[in-house]
């Protein structure tokens, strides 16, 4: 393929960039065999398939005419931010999808930013017009009060248009949808507009290592753009580590991708995207470079993590009957691996030899790395996610946010006593048609377990996007979340019978034939403070028998708890214990009378 573009798609999550991918394509000259049968074909890992978001960045390539493009997509969600702003250094262009209802929103501005100040060329691509309510002109206004905003250049300003019903696999320069027939105008746009990668292939080869992924056979595959020089297969390279060290190595096995496949290929010149295989420790963020004249890449600068947890050896009565991997270094060697895939986390070692520090964009950042660990067999302990403070002349800061809120508007009283109650400070609010919209800026401390909060509050009706806004001076007194927890007594199996008295205290979190021990916490009482209950009372038999004995029809059935939802609930002396079936929230002291002393 003598001609090449490197595109990456950007937009706000569930605004269609993986439903886009899909049908580019399926639309272009490329075999997708098998694949081109199934939907969304990039969100490939199970997580994203259940969730219906991305979350890992991807690289997929089309043949377009005697075009090659590469494809970028990233993952729409604030905590993955981290995969956004390193993918960035790969393409030339960008694409920006906007929902013709909704506009552009805070991850939109997040992510436009980080482009423009790469200097990409951006195509504004205004998608979902089937949509009933779709209000083309206002988003165009909106997304150019946007660009200036954020101190576009008059060029960037100069944007290329497209409408799209990408669902339907249709786009066209007006925004008519009858009249559009195919997705064809985007790669059109495409060609004309993002520049042909500026390369030097007579020079001494450099290359970034922006992701990484595992091959059972290759081993550990490092992706990423050849600024200069061209790579061939079987040739030495020196390794430069984002430290600085160099190492002469050699490359095994080359690859570019072609579809979603990584084909092997002899040689890669400067402007293409290349998987290189047979370079040990290779990391994100190092340099593959010329053996003779090894020249180092600035390497990739990430924003610093917002949000730490505490990851420890789980040591409750139930621990090492369900999970496979247990022990301390086990969950070491797990995070170890998790740091070469993803720059935005950090690790450090806790106080003691069994406890990690863990720190990450945000509580669904972390809450996908624990999901991650239980499904691959391990079992841990977490504590409740805490902001990272910084000092900063003599002054501890902390982290903010600016959080955008929809609601019906019978809600607004609720969610302006509460985000009052976290130190939340109203910017903006306005309604229109019975939906109330707000903008408040709070401390991220604040906002740690709301969520949840807010969606019992609001019915489910209501919408809510975060996005970071930097360290400010610390706030006095913020009330969180107050909660009183039902623990319980013994060690033993619920039965219905004892769960029939306790429900009266409180919402349950567990039903009749569940075995509990002392100190797990089994339900949320009606009053913020903790009691503890015997669930595990059986009922005394006598020789007299009356129907009315069946107490299982008056069971209010549990309140089931996710794992957000679990890492939201708890509280300073509380832990969650993960294992591949079960979570379970716990007080950290177990022992009923210990704790209370």
């Amino acid at each position: 393929m003598s001609k090449i573009r490197n595109i990456a798609i950007i937009a706000h999550v569930d605004h269609g960039k993986s439903t886009l991918v899909d049908t580019m394509m399926k639309q272009s000259d490329t075999d997708l065999g098998k694949l081109g049968e199934q939907e969304m074909i990039m969100d490939s890992n199970e997580i994203e398939k259940e969730r219906g978001i991305t979350i890992f960045s991807k690289n997929a390539a089309v043949k377009f005419g005697d075009t090659k493009i590469n494809i970028i997509d990233t993952p729409g969600h604030a905590d993955f931010g981290g995969e956004v702003e390193r993918v960035l250094n790969m393409a030339d262009g960008a694409l920006l999808l906007v929902d013709a209802q909704e506009g552009p929103m805070p991850q939109t501005r997040f992510v436009l930013k980080k482009a423009l100040s790469m200097g990409h060329k951006i195509i504004v691509v205004i998608n979902k017009i089937d949509k009933p309510n779709a209000r083309v002109n206002y988003v165009l206004d909106k997304v150019l009060e946007l660009f200036i905003e954020l101190g576009a250049t008059n060029e960037q300003l100069d944007f290329p248009i497209i409408y799209s019903a990408s669902k339907l696999g249709k786009a066209g320069y007006t925004p008519e949808l009858e009249k559009m027939t195919d997705i064809i105008p985007v790669f059109e746009t495409v060609l004309k507009h993002v520049p042909e990668p500026k390369t030097n292939t007579e020079g001494p080869l450099q290359m970034m290592v922006t992701s990484i992924s595992y091959d059972n056979y290759k081993g550990k595959i490092g992706i990423g753009r050849i600024s200069q020089g061209k790579i061939s297969s079987g040739t030495p390279v020196a390794h430069i580590s984002r430290e600085g060290k160099t190492k002469i190595t050699k490359v095994t096995a080359l690859m570019t991708f072609l579809g979603l496949s990584r084909i092997e290929t002899p040689e890669v010149d400067a402007g293409d995207i290349a998987a290189v295989a047979g370079i040990e420790n290779i990391n994100i963020g190092d340099t593959i470079a010329d053996a003779a004249n090894p020249v180092q890449l600035p390497p990739i600068t990430i924003e610093k993590p917002t949000v730490k947890m505490i990851f420890s050896v789980n040591n409750s009565p139930f621990a090492g009957q369900e999970g496979q991997y247990c022990t301390s270094r086990n969950l070491k060697e797990r995070l170890e691996k998790e740091i070469d895939n993803d720059v935005a986390l950090k690790v450090e070692d806790g106080k003691s030899p069994d406890e990690f520090v863990v720190s990450g964009r945000g509580e669904l950042h972390l809450g996908i790395l624990i999901e991650k660990m239980r499904r691959e067999g391990y079992e841990l302990q977490v504590s409740k996610p805490e902001v990272i403070m910084k000092e900063e002349n003599g002054k501890t800061m902390e982290p903010a946010e600016d959080v955008w809120i929809e609601a019906p508007e019978q809600f607004s009283g609720t969610i302006i006593e509460k985000m009052s109650r976290r130190k939340g400070e109203m910017k903006n609010m306005n309604v229109e048609n019975g939906v109330v919209s707000f903008h408040f800026f709070i401390p991220t401390r604040g906002l740690i377990g709301f969520r949840n909060e807010f969606l019992i509050d609001t019915k489910g009706n209501g919408i809510i996007n975060t996005l970071f806004a930097g360290y400010h001076p610390k706030w006095e007194n913020i009330e969180t979340n107050p909660h009183g927890s039902l623990i319980a007594h013994e060690t033993g199996i619920s039965t219905a019978y004892a769960l029939l008295m306790a429900q009266e205290r409180g919402e349950m979190f567990i039903g009749p034939g569940v075995k509990v021990y002392e100190g797990q916490v089994i339900g949320q009482n009606a009053k913020a403070e903790d009691l503890v209950l015997n669930v595990c009372k059986q009922k005394q038999l006598t020789n007299f028998r009356a129907k009315t004995d069946a107490v299982t029809d008056d069971l209010i059935p549990p309140r089931i708890m996710s794992l957000e939802q679990c890492l939201e609930y708890l509280g300073d002396d509380e832990l969650l214990e993960v294992t591949p079936k079960s979570l379970r929230i716990r007080k950290r002291i177990l022992k009923n009378q210990l704790r209370n002393k």
